[in-house]
This record gives C-alpha cells, sequence and structure tokens, in this order.
C-alpha cells in the first residue's frame, strides 16, 4: 500500500512537470529601500487588477531568495519584464554566475523608479510597485503589489521561459479554412541559435533568388527544434547530429570543426597546438545549452579528464563576452565568424585536435511528415552551397 507521504511526493513531481510546460515571462524584481538594494529572477507574475485604485499585480518569490527579506522590509519593489535578448540578466539574478567577486547588479544599467527601486534601463516593461498585501504560502511569498509607475518600450518582445528553457514568441496566423491550415507557399525553418545567424542569410539569399515562397524563422537550442519538428511548428531545422532521436530525419551538410575560444591575452592564446589536457587545469566557460554542453563535457570525459567549469552559461553572446574578460576558456562546436566579443574584446580561436569527435550540420525533419513544395528546392540549394 503506498504510503500518503509517496503519494504526496509523487503528485509534487507531477506537478512540477506539468507546470514546467506553462509558459512565462522572465522576469527580475529588484528593490530598494532602508534594507538595501536587492534583486530575484522570478516567472511567476501576473495581473490581479486594472479596476483597483491603482492597477495591482502578484508576484510570488521564494522565501531563501537572498532577495526576499529586502523586498520585504523596503515594501516596495519593481518588476523588470525582459526582452528576449537579456537572457544573461535574468542567469546574473538567478545565480548561475557564481563567482565570489561577482556583483549581480554589474550586469546591466539602471535607473530608479518612483519608489526607489531600481528599473533596467531598457526591459520591455517594468512595473513599480508598493507591497500592500504578502502571504507566505508553503515556500513562497506572495506578494500583492499596487503599481506606482510604468516603463513601456518602443518595441521588443518578450523572454519566454517554458519545457524549462528560454524561448521567444512568434505570431501564429489564423486558420482559414478547415480544409488546409498551411499553405505550401510558406516554408518554416528552425535554425540552431549559435550558428544561424552565419549560416541562414547566405542561404536565403541564394534561394530568395529564384523562389518567392514566404519563409518563416526560428531559433532556439537543440530541444526547441526536436519540439518544433515534432509539432509541426516548423518544416525542417538547421541543428547539428548530436543526440537525434529516432523519429528525426538527417540531411548532412557538412562537418564542424569544434574550436577552443580564447581572450587575446589569455595564458593560453600562443599555444598552436591545444589538448583537452592543457585545457582542464585552465578555468572554462560552458555555454550550458544542449546539446553543446553536453558535447563539451563528453571530449573531455572521453579522456578521463574533469574540466574545471567556473561559469555556465546559455547565451552565445555571453559566453564570447565571459571569455573576452579573460574569465575563461569555451568550447564551441564550430569557428565563431568575428574575432571580437559583442562588447569589442578581442578572441582567438584554437582547433581542437584532429582527432576529436566533430558533429555534423545537418538538416533535420520529422520521419513520415508531408513538406511544403518549396522545401526539396531549398534543401537543394542547402546542398549545392555546402558543397562548393
Amino acid at each position: 500500500m503506498t504510503s500518503p507521504i509517496s503519494e504526496n511526493m509523487a503528485l509534487r513531481e507531477a506537478f512540477l512537470g506539468g507546470m514546467s510546460h506553462a509558459a512565462c515571462t522572465v522576469n527580475i524584481v529588484t528593490t530598494d529601500g532602508v534594507l538595501g538594494r536587492a534583486g530575484v529572477t522570478v516567472s511567476a507574475m501576473t495581473s490581479v487588477s486594472a479596476d483597483t485604485p491603482k492597477p495591482t499585480l502578484l508576484v510570488c518569490v521564494h522565501r531563501e531568495a537572498s532577495a526576499t527579506p529586502y523586498i520585504l522590509e523596503n515594501r516596495v519593489f519593481c518588476v523588470n519584464l525582459l526582452r528576449d535578448d537579456q537572457s544573461f540578466i535574468s542567469d546574473t539574478f538567478a545565480g548561475r554566475f557564481s563567482a565570489e567577486n561577482l556583483e549581480k547588479f554589474d550586469c546591466a544599467d539602471w535607473v530608479p523608479m518612483e519608489t526607489g527601486a531600481p528599473r533596467v534601463v531598457d526591459p520591455l516593461v517594468a512595473f513599480d510597485c508598493k507591497v500592500i498585501s504578502s502571504e507566505l504560502i508553503g515556500t513562497h511569498h506572495v506578494l500583492v503589489g499596487e503599481v506606482q509607475d510604468i516603463f513601456t518600450a518602443k518595441r521588443g518582445s518578450p523572454l519566454i521561459y517554458a519545457n524549462r528553457a528560454y524561448g521567444r514568441t512568434m505570431r501564429i496566423d489564423p486558420v482559414t479554412s478547415l480544409v488546409t491550415s498551411q499553405s505550401d507557399a510558406v516554408l518554416r525553418i528552425g535554425c540552431f541559435h549559435t550558428f544561424g545567424p552565419f549560416m541562414l542569410p547566405e542561404i536565403i539569399a541564394t534561394f530568395a533568388k529564384d523562389d518567392s515562397t514566404d519563409l518563416r524563422l526560428m531559433d532556439g537550442d537543440h530541444r526547441r527544434m526536436i519540439e518544433g519538428l515534432r509539432t509541426g511548428e516548423l518544416d525542417l531545422a538547421f541543428m547539428t547530429d548530436i543526440d537525434l532521436p529516432n523519429d528525426i530525419d538527417a540531411t548532412p551538410l557538412s562537418i564542424l570543426r569544434p574550436h577552443i575560444l580564447l581572450a587575446e591575452n589569455h595564458p593560453l592564446a600562443d599555444e598552436p597546438n591545444l589538448t583537452l589536457k592543457t585545457l582542464a587545469n585552465h578555468s572554462m566557460v560552458l555555454l550550458d545549452v544542449p546539446p553543446s554542453g553536453e558535447y563539451a563535457l563528453q571530449l573531455f570525459a572521453a579522456q578521463y579528464l574533469t574540466p574545471r567549469v567556473k561559469y555556465r552559461c546559455p547565451s552565445y553572446e555571453m559566453v564570447r563576452g565571459l571569455v573576452g574578460h579573460g574569465l575563461g576558456y569555451s568550447i564551441l562546436v564550430s569557428k565563431p565568424a568575428s574575432n571580437l566579443s559583442y562588447d569589442g574584446n578581442a578572441l582567438v580561436t584554437r582547433p581542437l585536435p584532429a582527432d576529436t569527435h566533430a558533429p555534423h550540420t545537418i538538416i533535420a525533419t520529422k520521419k513520415g511528415s508531408a513538406l511544403p513544395n518549396a522545401a526539396v528546392p531549398f534543401m537543394n540549394v542547402c546542398e549545392t552551397l555546402f558543397s562548393d
């Protein structure tokens, strides 16, 4: 007979698993006041009412979060709803960068709102609030805030978190016919986000010369591409063949040559032939998105080595930025197109040894799926470009 405790644990796990599918915006809740400045990444945020004397919203913060006592004592907070290019701010306030000398607020520029709570200079939206109600339920404080001021950007899209990964919003056109909801004049293309900007523009420019197909583009990590193919959100996707599931077909395009990324002034920058054994003695900045993170770690494991991972980051440009500031090296599945980080620091790359297992760039499709007519000529263009 199953005990009540076991049943409750199973229910808890099912609840957490189910809630992971609920898409939500990513927010930084900040505060400042008598106790000082603090902030925390929060996904549980929603409106309460626009028809109270002043609009009200609700946020939930974990009772053990370092910012919680500050918010409760200061009685003010600002909800910074992040743009889809600001995941590095979320990761910083979620504590993913654990270096002792890292001040969280250094990751962005801030200005005070009416209550004194800090606002990111350029969020998508910011709601400046006074706490009018707080209640501890289980592990979380449920805070109701009365909105005092609002900042809204002129453009941008929200950073979304769902299925335990960051994502972006995508417009879904309404179905105009019950006979078919997908036109052959539309081709939906996904691309693994680390090499999409370097790969897709030339392909699309070549294809568009002779074809007027409406191309819908989406980038994301490996899991997002697989999900898009399985649900029909994508017709095809550019990605690697690392850990490819059985229900996905692959058309190989090229062999990727993994590279080591270093700051120009890194002690190993002038070493012509770097080995994983040498790298294992230095701090590493891990691109922590599937499958790139797992791939890099498996390279070391295959040689019975353990890298000194100091930072984990899901943002490609953030990784390059951390490397550019001399905080460690990184391993990328392909050579970056630029030798400068996003903030202008010089970078160098070194190829991994020739005998290192190298993944392939592929065009992935779902097995048995009916592709739009434009898919075949598009894939032909890709194969021609990669064969040159």
